[in-house]
């Protein structure tokens, strides 16, 4: 079967179609911007970055609640055009869209709150001064989407810099163009008078010029691998840089844990969205009182749930074609090294569906339990005790999500993890919630987006001291009397020099 993947048009080098991952069906084409016209949508971007930061935090905040109506009204229009560029259900994609909006909200609601004008103490030496942080927009802000979740993911940044004051320059992933089409345009029904969110589309090299081309912050999400190349390319020019890159998220199950709730998260966070999600499911470590019992409940959960493109099914197919291979070898190298499958196996993975796989015994220096699978396999390992989770779970290069289930140790062991978002209790519930910062560590990439940490990330903080009145004692001057030294030299060690 041919390889689902967008692919040039018929006006080679120009433009390129979308294609649906079910169907091979062209759902959209859309043009492969040239450098000179990233360059060229970038320069309008700056002249439309100072007329949206003249509006203010409360005059951005109005239109972000327009354009959050709008997709609100239009939520079914936009959840077909996910389905039709990833294949994922339109529950699923009805979903990921909520959320988004969710954040909308959330951003333009809190702008003025995090970012607005703030007081410091300026300290006893300092006492005759005023100091204040104000946080300015950035400018233009470059921000690279992924295709597994091109709504809620991007989002995540674009709305977050909008309502800090900045213009955005949005390149989706090649996979899933119109859904990035139809954001931006619904955007500018809301804001016709200025070209604040910019669509380009096209490969890598649009990417790489996006990068290259000036702004002022990119944020990227996507693997590890593209996210070094993207870091590298911006060191250039000194750009600073967002990385939301791969995971691979461990699940604890301690004794005392509700196993169905637990089985029922490890189910929906291995496979829903076909396993493509960088917080998904992928390795559980459970105690060993519990373990066997826990196997029994996932294995029970899962047997309904199948892959394929008719309201039945429960999840979609492999967007991407060459994940279908990595999949399956991780599969394989399992198996060949003693793992079983207790659910799926080889035989699962299809030219377009990957059916639901549940490996045990799988040794913790295999491909399937050290590198990001993405697709709708986990591992489930049994350990002596908590401790021997914990060690196991933070033995890994990427470090984004966690999931702990315990009804006595939850907040312990949540806060040993090394991982940027734990769940506790709850699958995945860190990414519904607003307020909080969604980013990872180590291989998973640093930066924040969401929450105030996001509002932050696309603003610069600029310290401001006024001077109130004349001290009595200045500081700061060449005419400055021995006398001065001597009482400040005093005075420190009355404030700071005792034992």
């Amino acid at each position: 079967m041919t390889a689902v993947q967008p692919k040039p048009s018929s006006s080679v080098g120009e433009t390129f179609d979308s294609l649906s991952p079910a169907t091979d069906e062209v759902v959209g084409t859309y043009p492969v911007h040239t450098a000179a016209e990233v360059e060229a949508a970038i320069a309008r971007a700056r002249a439309a970055a100072a007329w949206w930061a003249s509006l203010g935090f409360d005059g951005r905040a109005e239109r972000l609640r327009r354009w959050k109506g709008v997709i609100t009204r239009r939520l079914p229009q936009l959840c077909q055009v996910v389905r039709d560029e990833t294949g994922k259900p339109l529950a699923d994609a009805q979903l990921e869209a909520v959320l988004g909006i969710e954040h909308i909200a959330w951003a333009g609601k809190h702008a003025r709150k995090v970012l607005g004008k703030q007081r410091r103490s300026a300290g006893l030496l300092m006492s005759n001064q005023a100091a204040t942080v104000e946080y300015q927009p950035l400018g233009v802000v470059g921000v690279i989407g992924p295709w597994n979740y091109p709504v809620f993911t991007p989002l995540g940044s674009i709305a977050y810099a909008l309502a800090a004051g900045n213009a955005v320059v949005f390149k989706p992933s090649e996979y899933t163009p119109g859904v990035g089409k139809w954001l931006v345009d619904a955007f500018a029904e809301v804001v016709p008078e200025h070209p604040v969110l910019q669509l380009i589309t096209g490969f890598g090299e649009t990417g790489a010029a996006l990068v290259g081309a000036g702004v002022d912050k990119i944020a990227f999400t996507g693997s590890t691998a593209t996210g070094k190349k993207i870091m590298a390319a911006a060191a250039a020019t000194l750009t600073p840089v967002i990385i939301e890159a791969g995971g691979k998220d461990p699940v604890l199950v301690d004794a005392d844990a509700d196993l169905d709730a637990a089985a029922d998260a490890t189910v929906w966070g291995a496979f829903s969205n076909s396993g493509q999600t960088c917080i998904g499911v992928e390795r559980v470590y459970v105690h060993e009182k519990v373990h066997d019992e826990f196997v029994a409940k996932v294995v029970e959960k899962s047997r309904d749930v199948r892959a394929g493109s008719d309201v039945e099914a429960k999840y979609g197919p492999v967007t991407m074609p060459s994940q279908i291979a990595v999949i399956k070898r991780h599969i394989e190298d399992a198996l060949s090294r003693g793992g079983k499958a207790v659910l799926g196996g080889v035989e699962s993975v299809g030219d377009r569906y990957v059916q639901p796989t549940v490996l045990v015994d799988v040794p913790e220096d295999s491909e399937a339990v050290q590198e990001e699978t993405f697709g709708p396999t986990v591992t489930i390992a049994k350990v002596r005790d908590m401790d021997e989770a914990v060690d196991r779970a933070n033995n890994t290069r990427y470090g984004l999500g966690s999931t702990v289930f315990s009804k006595a140790r939850g907040l312990e062991l949540a806060g040993r993890l090394r991982s940027g978002m734990t769940s506790i209790n709850a699958p995945l519930s860190f990414a519904g919630i607003a307020s909080l910062p969604f980013g990872g560590v180590g291989d998973s990439g640093f930066g924040r987006i969401h929450g105030p940490e996001g509002l932050r990330e696309f603003a610069r903080s600029k310290a401001i001291a006024r001077q109130k009145y004349k001290a009595p004692m200045t500081l700061t001057s060449f005419s400055r009397k021995e006398s001065t030294d001597a009482l400040v030299a005093k005075l420190i060690t009355i404030l700071h020099g005792k034992r």
